[in-house]
C-alpha cells in the first residue's frame, strides 16, 4: 500500500470524493491516472483529459509510487 500522505502533489478530504486521494486542487482521484495508464493512455493524454491536473503533479505521483514500491521490495 502506498502512503500518499507524503506526496505533495495529492490531498485528501473526507468530505470530497469519498475521501479518496486526489490531485491537489482538483477532484480527480489519483487512481484515475493509473487506470488510464493501464488502458494505454500517455501521461500527456491524461493531463489533457483532466483539466486542473498538471504534468508536474502526474509525474510526482508516478515518482512517488515508484519510490514507494522500491521501499517495499
Amino acid at each position: 500500500m502506498i502512503d500518499w500522505s507524503t506526496c505533495p502533489a495529492v490531498e485528501r478530504d473526507p468530505q470530497r470524493v469519498s475521501g479518496a486521494w486526489v490531485f491537489g486542487g482538483t477532484r480527480v482521484p489519483v487512481a484515475a491516472l493509473f487506470e488510464n495508464l493501464e488502458d494505454d493512455a500517455s501521461i500527456q493524454e491524461f493531463v489533457d483529459w483532466f483539466p486542473g491536473v498538471t504534468l508536474e503533479q502526474a509525474k510526482a505521483v508516478l515518482e512517488h509510487a515508484a519510490r514507494s514500491s522500491l521501499a517495499v521490495a
